[in-house]
C-alpha cells in the first residue's frame, strides 16, 4: 500500500477530486480538482507546485564519489564544476539503458543522483574498490517542483534577487528556516522552473511559504495528470511508457539504446570506461535501427475520420499512455508505436511521442498512425516534427 509523502498533510487538504495514483510507493495526486485544465495552465502561464518526493535520491560521498558516476553512466562527472546539474541516463553491459535522472555536484566529494527506479544496488555494485559512500535518501529528503514563467518571481520574494543569478541546471545551496536547502534550476515541464530540495522535517513549512508566496502570481497545486501533458509538450520521455527499462524488458525489443531514444548528445566514448561503452562504440558505428521521433497529427485528416460517422473528434482528456502502431502511408507496412499522445493546448496540435525504424526517423516524413474511431482502426496522417514541441525561450533566459 502506499504511503503518504512528507507533505501529503497540505496535498491531500486541496485534492478535492481524491483522485491518487501510486508513485514510487508513495501516493500522488493524479490532479486537484475534476480536471487537470486550470493545473495546466497555471504551468503554462502562471505557476503551478507539485509534490516530486517520490523521485529516488541519492547522497554519493567521497574522494572517488565522481568516479563511480562516470563509471556507470553515460556521460563522466570528475571534471563536472560545483554546482552543475546533468541529465543522464545509465547503461547495462549491453549498451541497452536501465533509467535516466539528474546527477548534481554539490560539493567537491558530494553528488546527488536522482532516479526512477531503485539504484542503490546498482551503484554499490560497481563501487567496489572505491573510496565512496552510497546513502538512499529518498525517505529522508522531500522535494517539490515549482514550474512555471512565474516560478522565479515567486522565489524571489522568500529569497531576494539573488534567485536571478541561477542559471539553466545549476544549483544553489542556501538555507530554510536553519535547515539545508538545495534549489536547482530543473524540472519535468520544459519550461521556466526550479526544483527545491529539504529534509522531512522542513518540507511543509516550505511548501506554506512558495505557496503563500505565490498566491499573487496565481500559484496553483498540481498533479500528475497536468504533468504528464506538458511533459509530452517538451518531449520528455517517461520510463515504462516511452521506453522500458532493459532490467525489466521481457523481449530484446523492449531494450533501447541511448542513440535509439535521442540521447546522443550525452554520450561521451572517449574516456574512461564505463558499464555499456564497447557495446555502444560498435552502435555508434553502424547506427540505430530505431529513433525516437516527436509526431504530429494532421488534424483535418482526424477530423475527417470522425466526420464520416457524423461525430465530432473525440480524444483523450489528457496524455494517452497506450502505444499504438505507426505504419508507412503508401504500403501499410509498420514501421514502429506512438506511446505518449496529448492534444496540446498551447501548440494547438495532437502530439505524439513515437519510436519508428530510423529511415522513417528524417523531419517532414509522413507517417501513419492508428487511432480508434467508433470502434474502428483507422489510419490517420502524421508529420515527423522537431522535439521538444513546446520551447519557451525563458525556460533558459
Amino acid at each position: 500500500m502506499p504511503i503518504p509523502s512528507p507533505l501529503h498533510a497540505r496535498t491531500s487538504a486541496l485534492c478535492d477530486s481524491l483522485r491518487y495514483k501510486e508513485w514510487a510507493g508513495y501516493f500522488a495526486v493524479c490532479s486537484f480538482a475534476a480536471c487537470h485544465e486550470r493545473e495546466y495552465y497555471a504551468f503554462r502561464h502562471a505557476a503551478g507546485l507539485i509534490d516530486v518526493t517520490p523521485l529516488y535520491k541519492y547522497e554519493v560521498r567521497g574522494p572517488d564519489a565522481g568516479r563511480l558516476l562516470s563509471r556507470i553512466s553515460v556521460r563522466g562527472f570528475t571534471k563536472q564544476k560545483i554546482g552543475v546539474v546533468s541529465y543522464v541516463c545509465w547503461c547495462d553491459e549491453r549498451g541497452k539503458v536501465l533509467d535516466d535522472g539528474t546527477v548534481a555536484r554539490l560539493d567537491e566529494h558530494h553528488y546527488r543522483m536522482t532516479s526512477a527506479d531503485p539504484a542503490l544496488r546498482w551503484l554499490e555494485r560497481h563501487a567496489r574498490g572505491l573510496d565512496v559512500k552510497v546513502e538512499d535518501a529518498t525517505r529522508d529528503l522531500a522535494a517539490v517542483a515549482l514550474q512555471g514563467p512565474a516560478s522565479r518571481a515567486v522565489l524571489r520574494e522568500l529569497f531576494g534577487a539573488g534567485i536571478d543569478d541561477l542559471r539553466f541546471f545549476r544549483s544553489w545551496r542556501t538555507t530554510f528556516e536553519g535547515r539545508d536547502l538545495t534549489i536547482t534550476r530543473t524540472g519535468y515541464t520544459g519550461d521556466l522552473g526550479y526544483e527545491l530540495w529539504i529534509a522531512n522535517d522542513g518540507a511543509l513549512a516550505l511548501w506554506d511559504a512558495v505557496f503563500e508566496a505565490g498566491r499573487p502570481h496565481g500559484l496553483l497545486p498540481a498533479g500528475l495528470d497536468a504533468l504528464d501533458v506538458v511533459r509530452v509538450e517538451a518531449g520528455f520521455l517517461l520510463k515504462d511508457v516511452d521506453y522500458f527499462s532493459a532490467r525489466h524488458a521481457l523481449i530484446p525489443a523492449h531494450r533501447s539504446s541511448p542513440f535509439e531514444l535521442g540521447f546522443d548528445w550525452m554520450v561521451k566514448l572517449d574516456r574512461d570506461p564505463f558499464v555499456g561503452q564497447a557495446a555502444l562504440r560498435s552502435e555508434a558505428q553502424t547506427g540505430p535501427t530505431r529513433r525516437l521521433v516527436g509526431l504530429a497529427l494532421d488534424w483535418d485528416d482526424l477530423e475527417g475520420l470522425f466526420d464520416n460517422f457524423a461525430l465530432p473528434p473525440d480524444l483523450p482528456g489528457g496524455t494517452s499512455r497506450d502505444g499504438v502502431p505507426v505504419y508507412h502511408p503508401g504500403t501499410g507496412h509498420f514501421v514502429g508505436q506512438a506511446t505518449s499522445r496529448t492534444w496540446s493546448p498551447t501548440c494547438k496540435s495532437y502530439l505524439a511521442l513515437a519510436t519508428v525504424e530510423s529511415e522513417y526517423a528524417e523531419l517532414g516524413t509522413e507517417l501513419d498512425v492508428e487511432v480508434t474511431v467508433e470502434y474502428r482502426r483507422k489510419p490517420c496522417r502524421a508529420r515527423v516534427v522537431p522535439r521538444p514541441f513546446f520551447d519557451p525561450e525563458r525556460k533558459k533566459a
